[in-house]
């Protein structure tokens, strides 16, 4: 059973990120014209695409009512994987789809202790968090991963073009659409929003809730160690402290896309508006010469508004 918004709440969850979106956008140009010169535009479509690839498996995650704080330690611990495995000769390709794999196991763990161990999702993820994150220090001993390669496409995969797009963006994209599909045109789609609607009566239906929650947190995982395969391509190394924060960028994505933190409510193109939202204020604030000291200030005091509303909302 999928759950909808109805009423002057789902008029907001529906169109208000949009307008919010649109409002930015029209502000930070007035303020700035460069801000919407085409470079500019495609240089903010990169910078979003890796928050954009979590955001995307935290949206699944949220609508069951969950949290995964883990996904930024996944990022560096796969990315890591990878990085050592095509220093050591390992065909690029090749290492890229073993570190994906590791991502979706990384993700599974956290599904089973969550579903499994019936453990918090917040302390769950808490745990593996700074486990993820010591391996990946035990593994780089604190040193980013150098002198990765030359591949032509590896180099794409974070720093190329497609059809005058960059690589990213492309699959930022196609990521999109395919999730898309699964969450809202498929029974996997309408067990997500079942689970978040109601979980008991979810099990008393007969899905198999345990098994969806594994599913859906392997698929984050699978999701981080894609973003971690773009930025380790766009740095040409693995850094042991990638993706801190990312998963505070993720949440926010989300719940500024019309997302409920309670389950059971959003949309997979909110959380893309919600990114957009993200990525246009780090943009614009760049342009604009805002201090990073200021920049943390309004990014906290956003996520604030958005959890403001969907309390409201709820």
């Amino acid at each position: 059973m999928k759950i909808e918004a109805t009423g002057k709440s789902g008029i907001w969850q529906k169109f208000g990120p949009l307008l919010a979106l649109i409002l930015l956008f029209i502000v930070i140009t007035v303020l700035n014209p460069s801000f919407m010169e085409p470079n500019n535009i495609l240089n903010l479509l990169r910078q979003t695409s890796i928050n954009a690839l979590i955001a995307f498996g935290m949206t699944f995650i949220i609508l069951t009512g969950g949290i995964d704080l883990s996904v930024g330690s996944i990022l560096a611990l796969s990315s890591a994987l990878m990085a050592g495995m095509m220093v050591s000769g390992l065909d690029p390709i090749l290492a890229i789809l073993v570190g994906i794999l590791l991502g979706a196991i990384m993700g599974v763990i956290n599904g089973i202790l969550v579903s499994k161990g019936k453990m918090a999702p917040f302390i769950v993820t808490l745990a593996t968090m700074t486990i993820f994150r010591g391996l990946t220090l035990v593994y780089t001993d604190g040193k980013p991963i150098t002198g990765i390669g030359d591949s032509e496409m590896f180099q794409m995969l974070g720093r190329g073009y497609f059809l005058g797009l960059p690589v990213p963006a492309v699959v930022m994209v196609i990521a999109f659409f395919i999730l898309w599909f699964l969450l809202h045109k498929t029974s996997f789609g309408r067990k997500t929003y079942a689970i978040g609607g109601n979980e008991r009566a979810s099990r008393i239906s007969g899905i198999k809730v345990d098994r969806v929650k594994v599913a859906i947190y392997g698929l984050a995982g699978t999701m981080a160690a894609i973003a971690g395969a773009i930025l380790t391509s766009r740095l040409n190394s693995a850094q042991p402290t990638a993706g801190q924060s990312y998963e505070m960028d993720a949440i926010a994505a989300v719940v500024l896309g019309g997302t409920s933190l309670s389950g059971g409510k959003g949309r997979l193109f909110g959380t893309l508006v919600g990114v957009l939202i993200i990525g246009t204020l780090n943009n614009g604030m760049n342009l604009l010469g805002v201090s990073s000291f200021y920049q943390q200030v309004v990014k906290g005091a956003v996520i604030l508004i958005a959890v403001l509303l969907d309390r409201k909302k709820s």
